[in-house]
């Protein structure tokens, strides 16, 4: 099999970045998509809003994915369903899974859109016996929404990032009512409105508090937490895990790709390019996690970055300057590696704070400063911060110095 650009991943950024890529006509669009229909999360999602940015209206997550992948098919991209990418390969190519059996594709550029996904029991720690019943909320969307299933009545819910109000609305959806919403940290990591939510739905909050033990053996009995008041059970038949999410980068790992441990994405440069010739980029691939609209927009701006590679119009990776974090304050930033303008170009250093910081951001270059911005954030905010023109020769340094 051949193609011209083949894109791993049929959400909103790989939909977005086929559009494009077919519109232009440059060239035969593959997308690759393990799920039976494309969509990405969104189309596991009975809720709203999404297609404000995209569409100008707002729309359910499954009628939003069916838009993205009619658009894509519309322009003249190929998407190919229950078919997944089980190696990249240098060329680039892809080797291939799917109902024909195993082959192998061919292509001048590729996309690695494959998203994210959140932590598991066994990565958060999380210890007791074994039993059914323990579900992220991915999962529990995928049960209600396409299954129209119900998996427990009265789980625990372990989290209190945006996806984990989403997992409530959804147990509301479904004639499940949570036990309790269960928070490690001392407030909410969501913006303070949506603690409000759990005492609308009867759902008591327990914030300083975390799972130390999950019991029962064909299913959840209870969970054992410790707390302000010290150690206790609740009664439940689930438990639900939401956020922590993770980067899908296994192909990146097994291709020996670089990957950036504090992301868990890859390692990109301002064009979202992977240190593989004709390797690319793009989504919540690139870190744990971003609205539907953010990735569109930029699936757009990868697009714009493979059209000129194919055309030779990137400048070379040699001359970029990585990006290094001063401190332990910033969780993470990308790109890594900075390059000067061009089309497609990511011209915003994105990052994320490991705790509740406020302050003065500021981007150093052989001890000086080049630009600042005021911060007052909260983990899992989004925070970006514009790139300077005119860079000079060295690293980059970002820093944060806490308001006193």
């Amino acid at each position: 099999m051949q193609a011209d650009i083949a894109i791993i991943g049929a959400g909103p950024a790989g939909l977005a970045a086929a559009t494009r890529l077919a519109a232009q006509g440059i060239g035969r669009v593959a997308v690759i998509e393990r799920e039976p229909q494309p969509g990405g999360i969104p189309r596991h999602c009975g809720h709203s809003p999404f297609g404000m940015r995209e569409f100008h209206r707002i729309l359910g997550g499954q009628a939003y994915a069916a838009r993205l992948a009619a658009g894509a098919r519309a322009a003249g991209a190929t998407i190919l369903c229950d078919t997944t990418a089980i190696a990249l390969l240098p060329g680039p190519a892809l080797e291939l899974s799917g109902p024909g059996g195993v082959t192998r594709l061919s292509a001048r550029a590729v996309l690695l859109a494959t998203g994210t996904r959140e932590s598991s029991r066994v990565q958060r720690m999380i210890g007791g016996q074994k039993p059914g019943g323990i579900l992220t909320t991915g999962a529990l969307q995928g049960i209600v929404h396409l299954n129209h299933q119900r998996p427990f009545l009265r789980p625990v819910v372990l989290g209190t990032e945006v996806v984990s109000f989403s997992a409530l609305l959804t147990c509301r959806q479904a004639g499940i009512r949570p036990a309790a919403m269960i928070e490690p940290g001392p407030r909410v990591v969501a913006r303070r409105g949506a603690g409000l939510l759990p005492r609308l739905l009867g759902v008591p909050l327990m914030l300083t508090t975390r799972i130390t033990r999950i019991i029962g053996r064909d299913r959840v009995e209870a969970v054992a937490v410790e707390g302000p008041d010290g150690a206790h059970q609740i009664a439940a038949d689930g438990v639900l895990l939401t956020g922590a999410f993770r980067s899908e980068a296994g192909l990146l790992a097994m291709a020996g790709l670089a990957l950036d441990p504090l992301s868990t994405g890859p390692v990109i440069d301002s064009f979202g390019r992977l240190d593989q010739p004709g390797f690319f980029a793009a989504g919540n691939l690139l870190r744990p996690v971003e609205t539907a609209g953010a990735c569109w927009a930029e699936g757009l701006r990868a697009a714009d970055a493979i059209a000129a590679h194919l055309a030779g119009a990137l400048p070379g990776r040699a001359g970029a300057l990585p990006l290094r974090i001063d401190g332990d304050a910033i969780r993470y930033a990308l790109p890594q590696l900075i390059l000067p303008a061009g089309p497609g170009r990511h011209d915003h250093i994105q990052l994320r704070v490991a705790r509740p910081v406020v302050g003065e951001l500021r981007l150093m270059q052989q001890d000086r400063v080049i630009a600042r911005q005021r911060i007052d954030a909260r983990p899992e905010r989004r925070v970006t911060m514009p790139i300077p023109p005119g860079l000079g020769q060295g690293p980059l340094v970002l820093a944060l110095e806490k308001r006193r």
